[in-house]
């Protein structure tokens, strides 16, 4: 370390720790890959729906706007498994299927990719997730995907 700080000052050492920070904070600027997690039920889906099913969503939505990620259920016979565009209290488009991967398990196929506009919504808060079943044919089981701020 002497001969570091002979060789190139004490001045160039900070500057080049103050630069390490710099880069380390751009690294954080929200363009890197956002891991959002959600609790699904009943009584987030429009209308509400009495029921004792409920799962756990893991969803990757990267600046690139990829999306990866899966649904686990529990209590439920589900039928399908969508992201769709829509904000809280409202519904919408599916924008993503999920395909059934293992029992109660719903993933999004390799490649998924929103669009510049439902990439907006997803930032603005407006992307849920729902599962459907045979008696409930709209969804069942339902949860915002909200952005990590």
């Amino acid at each position: 370390m002497n001969r570091v700080v002979q060789k190139f000052g004490p001045s160039s050492i900070i500057l080049a720790l103050v630069l390490l920070i710099v880069v380390g904070c751009a690294a954080t600027d929200g363009s890197s890959p956002q891991d959002i997690k959600a609790t699904l039920a009943g009584d987030q889906e429009v209308p509400p729906v009495k029921t004792s099913a409920s799962g756990n969503a893991t969803f990757v939505i990267s600046s690139d706007k990829s999306v990866s990620g899966r649904v686990v259920t529990s209590g439920i016979e589900a039928t399908a498994a969508h992201i769709h565009e829509g904000a809280k209290g409202a519904n919408g488009p599916v924008i993503v299927p999920l395909t059934k991967t293992v029992d109660n398990t719903w993933s999004t196929s390799a490649g998924a990719k929103l669009t510049d506009a439902q990439y907006a919504s997803y930032l603005a808060g407006n992307l849920y997730v729902n599962v459907h079943s045979a008696a409930n044919k709209g969804g069942e089981i339902r949860a915002q995907l909200t952005p990590v701020k």
